[in-house]
């Protein structure tokens, strides 16, 4: 089954190693586009504008998000959480184009496969001992041999690639 959005997004960080795991306090406000609430927030609205936290508070776990009723947390969304303005009985579970364009450049998942790429890297010094790691960080199992090999063969058409490119790699 999928996770829930909220889940989704917690896994990540936890896969990276950037959650933070404390329990209970005050909401916090994670990454949001800029200007993510001007279009629903009233003039007189004490959160007419959204101010995103900084420091550990950007990791904490999705439970602990601040939530405009009017204007649910656009990447949480994305991947199905409800609006939380109507009573939900059962999530939809959607795939959708969106949803692979936030894993690819939302400041969030971006801190996360960063951090979890320089885990994996010190983690192991050769490709299939970060695979290894990769897969136990992110699955919660090894790799099957056909996708251990998959993988390898995946990594190293990148290898050549940029080592034949120079310039690529350095964008």
């Amino acid at each position: 089954f999928r996770l829930p959005a909220e889940l989704i997004r917690d896994n990540a960080l936890a896969a990276s190693g950037l959650l933070n795991e404390k329990v209970g306090g005050p909401s916090v406000k994670p990454y949001q586009p800029d200007g993510v609430w001007d279009a629903v927030a009233m003039m007189e609205s004490n959160t007419r504008n959204y101010q995103r936290d900084g420091g550990e508070s950007l990791y904490r776990r999705s439970l602990y998000t601040f939530w405009k009723r009017a204007s649910p947390p656009a990447s949480l969304e994305t991947f199905d959480a409800t609006s939380r303005e109507v009573v939900c009985s059962r999530r939809a579970r959607t795939n959708t184009p969106l949803q692979a364009f936030v894993t690819m450049n939302d400041p969030q998942w971006v801190e996360a496969a960063r951090r979890l790429a320089e885990r994996a890297v010190t983690a192991a010094v050769d490709p299939k001992g970060r695979l290894e790691f990769l897969a136990h960080a992110t699955l919660g199992r090894p790799l099957q041999a056909a996708e251990t090999k998959a993988l390898l063969g995946s990594a190293e058409r990148v290898r050549a690639k940029y080592t034949a490119d120079a310039a690529a790699a350095e964008a």
